[in-house]
């Protein structure tokens, strides 16, 4: 999520300048100069932590959503975003009735640019005639995504049902410590009324052993997020961050890597780079980072998995990328994210994939695909793209759920009790 513009602009930016490739090194900082440039104006974390905000201060995952008025939707309004007191966003179709579903992700699941009323989850729910949660956040790599699973499931609002979407490059976003220095030159945090992406709860390869680790937010109170005003802080606490330092490589805003430890995580990856061509290193950095955060995914596919296993709950995993991963299926028929589809497909595991409906979809029309995209997508789905994905996610659903659904149990029209769907009765 980004923009002082609308937040698809700095997103469209990013994505852009990632598929490009190409990065001229002359006159770029150094990775250091990079991150002293990333140090965040006192007033912004201010009013962050104040309020009101997009986002809100969390120990754990640096922020969950807020309670705000994004000026980034369709046809230039704003949007009513809210957060009920369980953490989720406001949901109302159905909401008196016992939840099944609980859904988790980043912007695509949260449904950036939209209203509460006009979320996927909301349009699903009132087909299935019962509620579906909504706790995703905008900005979250896939490991957020799933510690704010853990962390919810394990209270009263938990769910049977778990969908766990997987978008664009939240692989990558998991092994930040710090997302927003990856995102503070294409982002304007209005003041600090849209920031996130502090440091947070993330992943890291241990160089030595070649092991994912789980690491913890480092500024997990207010008072601690200060130090982010500080230049040399952020320096001295991401300058070893290798996932931070191939990106901004990748998108050419730096010079320099530490070729050691790139090394180092190449070698474990099974990649090896090649220094001496200077022209490409760019191009080997982006595949490097692909493979590293890859996976992460699937490390914590698997830790989500044996979760759910253990807790008794049911997983659905979604995939949809329509910036980088679709494109390439559409104009090649391959994919840079193939090592997760074959995991999923091998281990059996429940998924669904909104890239494949959408190329199908694509093919009913005959109309420039730029002028396709328009239908759904402000950046984010639009209300129309919410609703798309609803209904072609249904079939799957409904079949998942044991028992069906009351709209799919053919019920005698003439026996139903509607108490529970009548307000006030």
């Amino acid at each position: 999520m980004k923009g002082n513009r609308p937040l698809t602009i700095g997103l469209l930016f990013g994505l852009l300048a990632w598929q490009s490739g190409a990065a001229d090194v002359s006159g770029k900082p150094t990775f250091e100069q990079f991150l002293q440039e990333s140090a965040v104006p006192r007033q912004e974390l201010q009013r962050f932590l104040d309020g009101p905000s997009w986002a809100r201060f969390d120990f754990e995952l640096g922020y969950v959503l807020g309670t705000y008025l994004p000026a980034d939707g369709m046809d230039g309004s704003a949007t009513i975003s809210t957060v009920q007191s369980n953490g989720a966003r406001t949901s109302f179709m159905y909401a008196g009735k016992k939840c099944r579903i609980n859904t988790y992700g980043d912007s695509f699941t949260q449904c950036h640019q939209v209203s509460d009323g006009e979320t996927w989850q909301e349009y699903l729910a009132g087909h299935l005639g019962e509620p579906v949660r909504n706790f995703g956040v905008g900005g979250y790599g896939v490991y957020q995504a799933y510690r704010r699973m853990l962390r919810e499931e394990r209270t009263g609002h938990g769910a049977e049902y778990l969908i766990f979407y997987v978008w664009g490059d939240d692989h990558i976003r998991s092994l930040f410590r710090c997302r927003y220095a990856a995102t503070y030159k294409t982002w304007s945090n209005r003041g600090g009324s849209m920031f996130h992406g502090n440091f947070w709860a993330h992943l890291e390869m241990d160089l030595e052993t070649g092991r994912f680790v789980e690491k913890e937010n480092e500024l997990p109170t207010p008072a601690a997020l200060y130090q982010m005003t500080d230049p040399q802080f952020m320096v001295n606490r991401l300058k070893d961050d290798l996932a931070l330092q191939l990106y901004a490589f990748k998108l050419g805003y730096i010079r320099d890597l530490d070729r050691a430890r790139i090394d180092k995580l190449a070698a474990h990856l099974n990649y090896s780079i090649d220094w001496s061509r200077e022209s490409t290193l760019p191009q080997q950095a982006g595949e490097l980072l692909d493979r590293y955060s890859l996976r992460a995914t699937l490390f914590i596919l698997e830790k989500a998995r044996e979760f759910a296993r253990q807790n008794g709950k049911k997983l659905m995993v979604v995939l949809f990328d329509p910036y980088r991963a679709m494109a390439e299926m559409r104009q090649t028929g391959r994919r840079y994210d193939q090592e997760i589809v074959n995991y999923l497909a091998n281990e059996k595991v429940n998924y669904f994939d909104m890239n494949e409906v959408h190329l199908r979809d694509y093919k009913r029309y005959s109309i420039p695909f730029d002028e396709y995209m328009k239908l759904y997508f402000i950046g984010h789905y639009n209300p129309n793209g919410n609703h798309f994905f609803a209904y072609s996610i249904k079939d799957k659903v409904v079949a998942w759920l044991d028992p069906k659904p009351i709209t799919y149990q053919n019920p005698d029209p003439q026996a139903i009790d509607f108490k529970g769907y009548l307000v006030g009765h």
